[in-house]
C-alpha cells in the first residue's frame, strides 16, 4: 500500500490540531495530538494545538484557522457537534462529517444502519431507564439470553462497559448510578479484532489495513487495556483464516460506506470460536498515538506514520456537507 506525503506548500499556516475535550477519552486524545503535531512538523507544516477544554473560548482560538486536524475522541469531539461548529465557521476538518459522526457515535443507530447494508452484528436492545431493574433484567434475558454486556450507547474506548455474571449482577449493573443511556448486547466469547478503512473520495480508492488482535487477561477488551493500563498484548497482523479476513474486509468497508464515514475509520469486531466475524462498532476518530491501533496497523502495511497523517490531512479538503 502506497500513500503519498502531502506537499507542505499546500498547507502553509492556519492549521490547528484540536484535542483534549471533556470526555472520558481526554488523555488518549492528548497523546494523539502530540504525535500528530510531531508528524506535521516533520513534514514541514506549522501547526498549533488547541485543547477543547474551554468551550467558551473555542471561537476566539479558532480565529485564523483554515484547517482543523481532529485528534480528539468521545462526546463533544467525535459525535458531530464539533464538526457542525467547524462547518458554520467555514473551517476544513479531518475525519467524518456531521451526520456520520453523530450516527456512528450512537451504537444502536449505527448497528441498525450497518445491518441494513449486510453487516453481521450482535443482538442488542436499549435499556429502559424508567423500568424497575428486576423487570428490565428479566426482559433483557428473555430477549438476548443470559450472557449479555451492558454499555453506554454513546461512549467510546469501552468506557462504562460491564459484563455481569448472572441475573443478580445484571440487576446491579442496571441500578448503578449513571448519566449514560445504556444498551444491552448479547455476549459472545471470542477474539477482539479491529480493522481500519482508508478511503479517497476523489478517486474511489478504498482499502483496509491489516487486522490487529488484542489479547487481554480478562473476558473483555476494557478501557484500561485500550489505554495501556492493563496487561494487554497486541498481534498485528492477526493470524486469521483467509475466509475470516475476507469477511472483516467486506463488512468494514460496507459499514464505512453505509454510515457515510469519510477518509478513515476503525471497526471493532468479535470473531467467535466458530469463525464468525461480528461487527461491534465504528470509531470515526480512532486514536493516532504512535503505539495506537491505527498506527500499528499502518506499520504492518508498511505505511509510515507521516504518510498516514498525510492521508488524513488530505481528506480535510473534501466538502462533506452535501453527503454527510
Amino acid at each position: 500500500m502506497s500513500l503519498g506525503l502531502v506537499d507542505k506548500r499546500d498547507h502553509q499556516g492556519g492549521i490547528a490540531v484540536i484535542t483534549g475535550g471533556w470526555s472520558a477519552e481526554r488523555e488518549r486524545s492528548l497523546l494523539s495530538a502530540h504525535a500528530v503535531l510531531g508528524a506535521l512538523h516533520d513534514l514541514g507544516i506549522t501547526a498549533d494545538i488547541i485543547d477543547l477544554d474551554d468551550r467558551n473560548e473555542l471561537g476566539k482560538r479558532l480565529d485564523g484557522v483554515r484547517t482543523a486536524f481532529l485528534a480528539i475522541a468521545g462526546r463533544g469531539g467525535e459525535d458531530g457537534r464539533l464538526q457542525g461548529y467547524l462547518e458554520t465557521l467555514g473551517i476544513d476538518y479531518t475525519g467524518s462529517g456531521v451526520l456520520a459522526s453523530a450516527v456512528s457515535m450512537h451504537k444502536l443507530r449505527a448497528k441498525t444502519i450497518a445491518e441494513s447494508v449486510g453487516v453481521h452484528t450482535l443482538s442488542s436492545t436499549a435499556v429502559d431507564p424508567t423500568a424497575k431493574a428486576d423487570a428490565e433484567a428479566a426482559r433483557i434475558i428473555r430477549r438476548l439470553g443470559p450472557n449479555v454486556i451492558i454499555k453506554p450507547v454513546n461512549e467510546g474506548c469501552s468506557v462504562g462497559i460491564r459484563l455481569p455474571r448472572g441475573r443478580d449482577e445484571l440487576v446491579e449493573a442496571l441500578t448503578e448510578t449513571t448519566d449514560a443511556t445504556l444498551m444491552a448486547e448479547t455476549y459472545y466469547p471470542g477474539r477482539s479484532i479491529s480493522v481500519a478503512v482508508l478511503e479517497d473520495d476523489d478517486t474511489g480508492w478504498v482499502e483496509i489495513l491489516p487486522p490487529i488482535e488484542a489479547v487481554t487477561p480478562g473476558r473483555l477488551y476494557t478501557q484500561a487495556a485500550k489505554q495501556g493500563n492493563d496487561d494487554c498484548v497486541y498481534h498485528c497482523p492477526a493470524m486469521l483464516p483467509t475466509a475470516v479476513k475476507d469477511s472483516l474486509r467486506e463488512q468494514a468497508i460496507a459499514a464505512h460506506r453505509g454510515l457515510g464515514c469519510h477518509s478513515y475509520s476503525r471497526h471493532d469486531f468479535v470473531v467467535t470460536t466458530d469463525g464468525q466475524a461480528l461487527w461491534l462498532e465504528v470509531n470515526t476518530l480512532p486514536g493516532l498515538s504512535h503505539h495506537g491501533n491505527l498506527a500499528q496497523m499502518a506499520k504492518a502495511a508498511n505505511v509510515e506514520y507521516e504518510r498516514l497523517i498525510s492521508h488524513i490531512l488530505r481528506g480535510a479538503k473534501t466538502d462533506r456537507r452535501a453527503h454527510a
